[in-house]
């Protein structure tokens, strides 16, 4: 498996600096700054990212897991709420996932059991056990 890279550079203090971040593959470059993370600034942060990787992991590991078990989703999608909270030491809280997944002829236990065990195997939601990861998932019809 090849290594993946990004790359982050802040300059300046915390509150009046800012910073540059990049993915390796070059699909996303862009600025972030105290006010992107602690506030509603335009830019991205780093919990943000991570919400997308975790979204984007999970949406894959589940449908691996599905076809594993004979059914083909024809879609899976997954949104991420990423809980940063900076009361003491700025910590990421939790990471909610909310998943829908359209999947022909799966029964809701099936599918149930199919999206816990997903959440469990995900490499981002291991890698991220320190913090709490909840997970609502939705069979659409």
């Amino acid at each position: 498996m090849p290594t993946r890279i990004a790359d982050a550079r802040w300059q300046g203090d915390l509150k009046s600096g800012n910073g540059h971040m990049a993915l390796g593959s070059g699909a996303f470059d862009g600025q972030f700054s105290y006010q992107t993370r602690f506030e509603n600034g335009t830019g991205t942060n780093p919990e943000e990212l991570i919400g997308a990787a975790h979204a984007g992991c999970y949406s894959m590991q589940f449908s691996a897991m599905l076809a594993g078990e004979g059914f083909t989703p024809d879609s899976v999608e997954t949104h991420a709420d990423v809980e940063f909270s900076v009361s003491g030491t700025p910590t990421i809280e939790s990471v909610a996932l909310t998943t829908r997944g359209k999947v022909p002829n799966i029964d809701a236990d099936t599918f149930q059991r199919l999206a816990e065990e997903a959440k469990r195997a995900c490499p981002v939601s291991r890698l991220l056990q320190g913090a709490t990861i909840t997970l609502s998932a939705t069979l659409d019809s």
